[in-house]
């Protein structure tokens, strides 16, 4: 290699090794900054200490040679300030090796000689001088002084001076004159002018001497090529020898010079017969060009061919043409034209990048023609490309910036045949540049690759869209081995794909993709980390295109096929370090792995149709559940901020069906997936996520899904009894005070003073804690026998259809509060004391109430399963506030009659008017169960006092209460909660039965006026058999004649 190739590789190995090596840096944002910064100051020393340097580079100039270099981005001016002053105090170079030389010793005799000759020397030069000056006094004529020219700079202001004058004689020379010799001689001084102006970079004149050459050539003239002489073909000859002499000088003269080869190479063509059709205007062409004149504007006007097009040919003017043309077909020339594109690789690093903008610039001229586009110059770019493609990564990056431009927008050419050629050249390109590999932590593939991207991203021809995914899945079958930048813009079209209509498209790509994420990561993952993110978010894009589904769950499946290669390659993704050196090593492997996955999860989840967003869904909680004891706790905090974008109220669907579907399915889905996983996972997040999980649970709770309602209470049931024997007393009040705001924010007040005519004005005066915008009709059951039940009529029943919609929706709104709080006492009731506890019990009062005895032969197994004993008095007595508080709003509407009326005339049609019994005697007997479990809790007796008097108070409220119901079917609804709080009574010590037997006398001796079931009069009768034996009113004689049902407490 040669001396710029050995350096370009030292500077290559230098970047990557520095970066490497310094992986905590945040100056850089990859090896390429350090490769061109490298080259910066090599060229920063040879311009401030090079002798050969006369105006030496500021630093200002250096600070804006470097603009741009750090990723598009800017290193910080002090940085290169400090660099500038360091070369310039001191330059790069090597050390200096000390040759030690033995002077040998000089004879008295070869001084002398030595002395002999200088002097000789010296005597003869003056001798030469005085003749020298003698003879040019002797031809002088000319009185003024002569100033001889010392210095090779002295021949700028000479040139500038005559070079118009010069101009001028040279083209009315070539102009005026046919003679061979004068033509020659005019050319040449030309060739020189061009060469003068060049060397030292004067722009302005350079132009001019290229642009006469390139107008007496009369490739790009208006006058008509058949006037082609002699003189002119020696001016094309002269033209492509400057472009060989001069070409590291010409800068924007190459436009000029490339123009006229394009030209050259349709003369040669139409002079070889190859187009002489559109000369003659045959067949199709003909009526486009002679009625339109169309192709004579756009492609041989600037040959002066317009008027031959127009006016037709004969035979003797294409014979003269042919003649003129013929010489410049010749093999000399030809040969001549090539030798500038493949010396092209002998170009400087400015001189190529400018030769290639003007190629580009003369090719795009010739593919602007709608009915011939030319790609001479567009394989000509695709030929230097090759040739050039070994220089220095910093020159080629700069040649590729220009050419994939050019091919950005060739590719996307409206004619399907020039975008195709151009997509095809750059699949060759790629495939070439591709075999040379790349260093870690640069990106020239990325570069490379880019217009593929360009191409599919602006491109809407399915032949081409094709052609660009067949090209790259080519590249991904040979060359995947060598690809590791270039992996972002493979993803980048596969992207693009994924949301194409066309199902060939989507399915070539998805095959491909499928076949890079599960065969070639398994032997290539580490070179493509710095991509894995673009291939989940293209895996992501495959799943959320809605008319594949069955692409749509693979996607899914592949997803979460990528989790398996994060859990099982965590040390190679700690160890990479690229664009996030600033995150910590250990949380690498959630940045780079698991986060890009669970969030295109979510993204799929909330954009997707209901069977693939569950499927997504699904997917995303089995991997937290499989793969969550890696999670470090702030990564949960990440993941669970995703999790509940599920929930958010921004994202939902604003058609009202598609809402109600989405919470009723999706949200509920992940509702209870959430509380599973922290259950799993509750050591590691309940310190971290506690609170945002009630939060959600609220959240859920107050939306105007009944589905979703139920589901936020049961996962509060599910998350704590799971969890419970796991709480601090801090955790307890943080649970209890969650449950007790749902009671407060879904307790249906307005359901007492609500009118129709007057319903805005109440909802208001009440402040009504529902956010009516939010809120949409739901179904609930009427029946209320069994929990999961609401107490009020259907909603969707026909009775509503007459009823404004606003007033349907403040009706569903309380109907669906009615429903949560139902939920929420049985969800007490099941924290406290397990699930179904209380059914067994109240089977076993019935039981025992039937044979007559205190104690059934059931038997409660789960009696101490549930929290019960985890929770404080404290935490108790604020659940105890909530019941009561149902109870009593309940028991309140219950007693309304008028209020259920106008509820029942607004709409709550059914067979009876509305009522809320259920709530009033559930929420009743929970109250009493926790009240009397405490009662007889020998570890509470510090607050059996407290105890004593809130059910003293609960229980001779509710005695009172039955004796003032009128209803027979009322009454009936209290049966099972008077057996309990009879049975309950009965179940206590003496002592204590005195106070509650003085307080309940009075209202059970009312309540026997009742026609009461058999099992709640063998109650009652025990009860008073009891405070006979308690306050002495009889004393049995024996044992034997205290009835069976008092034997126990006796």
């Amino acid at each position: 290699p040669g001396e710029a190739q050995k350096i370009d590789r030292l500077m290559e190995k230098f970047a990557a090794r520095y970066i490497e090596c310094n992986q905590g840096q945040t100056l850089f944002a990859s090896a390429d900054t350090a490769y061109v910064l490298a080259y910066s100051i090599i060229m920063l020393t040879t311009d401030l200490h090079s002798p050969q340097v006369k105006n030496k580079m500021t630093k200002e100039q250096y600070i804006k040679m470097n603009r741009g270099i750090n990723d598009s981005k800017d290193l910080p001016e002090e940085y290169l300030s400090s660099i500038y002053d360091e070369i310039e105090g001191k330059k790069i170079a090597m050390k200096e090796t000390k040759e030690h030389t033995i002077a040998t010793k000089s004879t008295k005799q070869s001084v002398a000689s030595e002395k002999q000759r200088r002097l000789l020397y010296n005597v003869e030069m003056e001798q030469m001088a005085k003749t020298a000056k003698a003879l040019m006094e002797a031809v002088s004529h000319a009185k003024a002084p002569f100033t001889s020219a010392t210095h090779l700079d002295h021949v700028r202001p000479m040139f500038k001076l005559v070079w118009t004058p010069l101009l001028a004689a040279y083209s009315i020379g070539l102009q005026n004159c046919d003679d061979t010799e004068v033509a020659s001689l005019c050319l040449e001084g030309i060739r020189c002018a061009v060469r003068i102006a060049c060397i030292f970079g004067m722009q302005l004149e350079r132009d001019a001497y290229v642009q006469a050459l390139a107008r007496f050539s009369l490739l790009t003239a208006s006058s008509s090529i058949t006037e082609m002489k002699q003189k002119n073909i020696d001016t094309i000859k002269t033209l492509i020898t400057v472009a060989h002499t001069d070409g590291n000088y010409l800068g924007n003269s190459w436009h000029e010079i490339l123009k006229c080869i394009s030209q050259l190479e349709l003369a040669q063509l139409i002079g070889t017969g190859v187009k002489t059709r559109y000369l003659s205007g045959s067949g199709r062409e003909r009526e486009g060009s002679l009625k339109g004149h169309s192709l004579a504007g756009e492609e041989f006007m600037g040959l002066g061919l317009g008027n031959l097009v127009s006016g037709g040919v004969d035979k003797r003017q294409m014979a003269s043409f042919q003649e003129s043309v013929g010489e410049t077909s010749s093999q000399s020339v030809v040969v001549a034209v090539d030798r500038i594109f493949t010396g092209s690789t002998r170009l400087d690093g400015n001189a190529i990048v400018d030769f290639v903008r003007w190629l580009c610039a003369v090719s795009m001229d010739e593919l602007a023609s709608p009915h011939h586009p030319r790609m001479f110059s567009l394989q000509k770019i695709v030929e230097i490309s090759y040739y050039n493609m070994n220089r220095i990564r910093l020159q080629w990056s700069r040649i590729w910036h220009v050419i994939g431009d050019h091919f950005n927008k060739v590719g996307c050419n409206p004619n399907e045949d020039v975008a195709i050629f151009a997509v095809d050249s750059l699949r060759q390109l790629s495939m070439k540049f591709l075999e040379k590999g790349e260093l870690a932590n640069f990106r020239f593939q990325k570069d490379f690759l880019r217009p593929f991207e360009h191409i599919m991203k602006k491109n809407r021809s399915p032949t081409i869209r094709d052609m660009v995914i067949r090209c790259i899945a080519q590249m991904v079958s040979s060359q995947a081995a060598n690809i590791r930048s270039g992996w972002k813009n493979i993803f980048a079209v596969f992207h693009q794909a994924a949301s194409d209509h066309d199902g060939n498209i989507v399915e070539l790509a998805f095959q491909t993709t499928g076949h890079i994420v599960s065969t070639i990561f398994q032997h290539h993952f580490p070179a493509a980390i710095d991509s894995f993110q673009d291939a989940v978010k293209c895996l992501s894009e495959f799943a959320c295109n809605a008319a594949f589904p069955d692409t749509s769950m693979e996607a899914i499946r592949l997803i979460r096929f990528c989790g398996k290669y994060v859990s099982e390659r965590p040390r190679v993704l700690q160890e990479y370090t690229s664009d996030d050196m600033n995150v910590a090593p250990g949380d690498r492997v959630w940045v780079r792995g698991w986060f890009p996955i669970l969030f295109e999860l979510s993204c799929i989840i909330n954009r997707c149709k209901l069977d693939v967003r569950t499927r997504g869904l699904t997917v995303m909680f089995e991997i937290m559940k499989s793969y969550g004891h890696t999670f470090a706790k702030h990564w949960w905090q990440d993941l669970f901020r995703i999790v509940f974008r599920i929930f958010d109220n921004m994202k939902l669907p604003e058609q009202q069906s598609e809402k109600s579907e989405w919470m009723t399915t999706t949200c509920n889905h992940a509702l209870y997936a959430i509380c599973d996983v922290f259950t799993q996972f509750y050591e590691a997040l309940h310190e971290v996520l506690l609170s945002d999980v009630f939060a959600q649970l609220q959240w859920c709770v107050k939306q105007d899904n009944e589905q979703l309602a139920r589901s936020g209470t049961n996962c509060l049931e599910n998350l704590v009894i799971s969890n419970g024997e796991k709480f601090s007393p801090a955790v307890w009040d943080e649970t209890c005070n969650c449950m007790l705001d749902i009671f407060k924010t879904t307790i249906p007040h307005v359901l007492l003073t609500w009118r129709p005519a007057g319903m805005e004005e109440e909802v208001s005066d009440r402040h009504l804690d529902v956010d009516l915008d939010r809120q949409s009709l739901s179904s609930i059951d009427r029946n209320a026998s069994e929990r999961g039940q609401s107490q009020l009529s259907n909603p969707t029943d026909d009775s509503w259809k007459g009823a404004p919609y606003a007033h349907q929706k403040l009706l569903a709104s309380l109907l669906i509060k009615c429903v949560v709080q139902l939920e929420l006492i049985q969800t007490i009731d099941n924290i406290v004391f397990y699930p179904a506890t209380s059914k067994k019990e109240d089977a076993e009062h019935m039981v025992a109430a039937q044979q007559d005895t205190l104690d059934a032969e059931i038997h409660i197994e789960t009696e101490n399963q549930g929290m019960y004993k985890f929770m404080s008095s404290q935490h108790l007595f604020k659940l105890l506030d909530c019941l009561q508080e149902s109870h009593s709003f309940s028991k309140a509407f219950n007693s309304n009659y008028e209020q259920r009326t106008v509820l029942w005339r607004a709409g709550f049609k059914g067979k009876s008017k509305p009522n809320l019994l259920k709530q009033e005697t559930s929420s009743l007997a929970c109250c009493l169960r926790i009240l009397f479990r405490m009662y007889v809790d020998e570890n509470r007796r510090d607050s059996w006092d407290e105890i004593q008097q809130r059910l003293l108070r609960v229980c001779s409220e509710a005695l009172a209460y039955f004796i003032t119901v009128n209803s027979e079917s009322h009454r009936e609804a209290w049966t099972s909660l008077l057996l309990l709080l009879l049975t309950k009574t009965l179940k206590i010590s003496d002592e204590k039965f005195k106070a509650h037997a003085s307080m309940y006398y009075p209202y059970l001796c009312e309540i026997m006026q009742f026609d009461l079931i058999p099992e709640l009069r063998a109650v009652l009768r025990k009860f008073f058999l009891r405070i006979g034996l308690v306050y002495k009113i009889w004393i049995p004689e024996e044992p034997s004649q205290v009835p069976a049902a008092l034997s126990s407490t006796w």
